[in-house]
C-alpha cells in the first residue's frame, strides 16, 4: 500500500479537479489521512468541516479513493481530540463540556435567539453563505475575518449575523454584541456630551468598553455609516483594536465593499481582507420552501394547495420578508371571509392590487387555452400536463405563446396557469414560436386564426 501521505496527495490532487478552487481551499486543504485499516480515517480542522464534508462530499471522496486503491473504504471524518494519532485508537467520543454563560447576564450582546443556523431555510442561493458563516461560528477570529456578508434588503443577512453570534453564545464564554450601523452612530455621537464638570471621560471609557472589550461584532447595514465621516473615523480605529487583537468582526451591508461610494477607502480595504459572501435572491425551489416551513406547525397549512405555495413563489420576485407577508395576507384573508380551504383563486383575490394581478386576464388565458386545444384536438389537462409527446407539447407552446402576447400577464402567471411552470420554460415557449413563425408560413395562417376565435 502506498505511503499515506503520497495516496492522500493524490487524492486531493484529484479532488481538485472536481471542486472550485476557493471550495478547495475551505474543505479540502487542510485535511489528512491519519489511518487506512478498517476504515479511511480523516483528520479534519473543525466540526464544521466535518459537517460539510460528511453532508456534501462523503460519496464523491471515497469513490475517489476506491478508484485510486481497487477497493471500497468507508472514510471517517475525526477532529483532534477524537483520535490519538500517535496511537491510533478509535474514534472517541467527547463528553460534554459545561459551558459557563454567566457572562451573558453581565453583557448585553442584542442577538434575536429566534435566529440561529437550524431556523435559516437553505437553497442553492444561500448555502455558500450559510456554510461560511458557520464556519465563521466554530472557528471566531480564526479563519475568516472579516466576514462580510452583503446582498438586498430581505435575503437573510440579519437572520445569519444573528446565527452566527447565537451559536458562539452557546458554545463558548466569547463576549458578543450585534449593532446596527445606527447604534454604533449613536454610541459615539453620545461622546460629545459632557458632565457638569466639563468632561466627557466616562462617556468615551463607556463606548471603549463596549466596542473594544469583546471578543465578536456584528455590525449590520454597515452602508448607513457613510452618512457619518466622524463616526467611520472611530470605526476605522475600533476595527483595527479588533482585528489585532484577534477578534472576530462580522459586518452585513446590502453592497460589496467595492460598491460602498460614501465609505473611506481605508475602510473598503480592510472590508476586504477577510472573506466576502453574496447572499442571491431565493429560487422558486427555496421561497416554497420557506412559504411551506412559516404555516408548518399551523392547522391552516393543511387546507393550502401546492398551487398556492407556486403562485406566491411565482409573483414574488424581491424577498423574503414580501414573500411571507403575502402568505399572511392570503391566510388573513380566506379568515375574513370564513373561505376553510385556499385556493389559487383565493390567493389572486386577496393579493389583487398587490401585484397588479389581473383577474380579467385569468378568464382570457382559459379562452387561450379552450380554443387552442379544440384546434388541435388535445384536453386542457394535456396543455396543463407534463406530457412530452409533439402532438401536445407544440400545442402548448402556441398557446403560451399567444397568451404572453394577448394578455398583460408575466411569464411567472402564465406559468402558474399552464401548470405550475417556470417562467424560464414560458419563455423559451414563446422563444421557440417566435422564431419558427420567421420561416414557417403554415404556422402563421394557423396563429392568425386562433387569434381572430380568441378575439370573438
Amino acid at each position: 500500500m502506498e505511503n499515506k501521505d503520497l495516496l492522500w496527495k493524490k487524492f486531493l490532487s484529484l479532488i481538485k479537479k472536481k471542486v472550485s478552487s476557493l471550495g478547495y481551499d475551505i474543505w479540502f486543504k487542510d485535511t489528512e489521512l491519519i489511518d487506512l485499516n478498517e476504515d479511511a480515517v480523516v483528520l479534519v480542522p473543525t466540526s464544521t468541516h466535518k459537517k460539510h464534508l460528511e453532508q456534501s462530499y462523503k460519496d464523491m471522496m471515497e469513490e475517489i479513493l476506491s478508484s485510486i486503491l481497487g477497493t471500497n473504504f468507508n472514510i471517517v471524518f475525526v477532529l483532534k481530540d477524537e483520535y490519538n494519532v500517535e496511537n491510533k485508537e478509535e474514534p472517541i467520543k467527547r463528553e460534554e463540556e459545561e459551558v459557563d454563560l454567566s457572562y451573558k447576564n453581565k453583557k448585553i450582546t442584542n442577538l434575536n435567539p429566534n435566529y440561529t443556523f437550524n431556523s435559516f431555510m437553505v437553497g442553492e442561493s444561500n448555502e455558500f453563505a450559510r456554510t461560511t458563516a458557520l464556519a465563521v461560528a466554530e472557528s471566531p477570529g480564526k479563519i475568516y475575518n472579516p466576514f462580510f456578508i452583503y446582498g438586498n434588503s430581505g435575503l437573510g443577512k440579519t437572520h445569519l449575523m444573528h446565527a452566527i453570534g447565537n451559536y458562539i453564545v452557546q458554545n463558548s464564554n466569547l463576549r458578543v454584541l450585534y449593532v446596527t450601523s445606527e447604534t454604533f452612530i449613536n454610541d459615539f455621537l453620545g461622546i460629545s456630551r459632557k458632565h457638569i464638570d466639563g468632561n466627557n471621560f466616562d462617556y468615551i471609557e463607556a463606548f471603549k468598553d463596549k466596542y473594544r472589550n469583546i471578543d465578536v461584532l456584528l455590525i449590520d447595514d454597515i452602508q448607513f455609516l457613510g452618512t457619518a465621516p466622524k463616526s467611520q473615523a472611530e470605526f476605522f480605529h475600533t476595527f483595527n483594536t479588533l482585528f489585532d487583537d484577534k477578534k472576530q468582526i462580522i459586518i452585513s451591508s446590502d453592497n460589496s465593499p467595492d460598491d460602498l461610494k460614501n465609505l473611506e477607502d481605508r475602510l473598503k480595504t480592510r472590508f476586504n481582507w477577510g472573506l466576502k459572501v453574496n447572499i442571491f435572491p431565493p429560487d422558486n425551489e427555496l421561497k416554497i420552501k420557506i412559504l411551506k416551513n412559516k404555516v408548518s406547525n399551523m392547522n391552516i397549512a393543511q387546507h393550502i394547495s401546492d398551487d398556492v405555495y407556486e403562485f406566491i413563489a411565482n409573483i414574488c420576485d424581491s424577498d423574503i420578508r414580501t414573500l411571507e407577508g403575502s402568505l399572511t395576507r392570503v391566510i388573513a384573508y380566506s379568515t375574513m371571509f370564513f373561505e376553510e380551504e385556499i385556493t389559487v383563486d383565493l390567493a389572486m383575490e386577496a393579493l389583487k392590487g398587490t401585484f397588479n394581478i389581473n383577474i380579467e386576464n385569468k378568464n382570457d388565458i382559459q379562452k387561450i387555452q379552450r380554443i387552442v386545444a379544440d384546434y388541435y384536438n388535445i384536453t386542457i389537462d394535456d396543455l396543463k400536463g407534463k406530457k412530452r409527446a409533439a402532438k401536445v407539447s407544440f400545442p402548448r407552446h402556441v398557446a403560451i405563446y399567444l397568451a404572453r402576447n394577448m394578455t398583460d400577464e408575466s411569464f411567472p402567471r402564465i406559468g402558474m396557469e399552464f401548470g405550475g411552470r417556470d417562467h424560464s420554460t414560458v419563455m423559451n415557449s414563446c422563444d421557440r414560436i417566435q422564431s419558427e413563425l420567421k420561416t414557417n408560413e403554415n404556422l402563421k395562417e394557423v396563429i392568425e386564426e386562433l387569434k381572430k376565435k380568441i378575439k370573438k
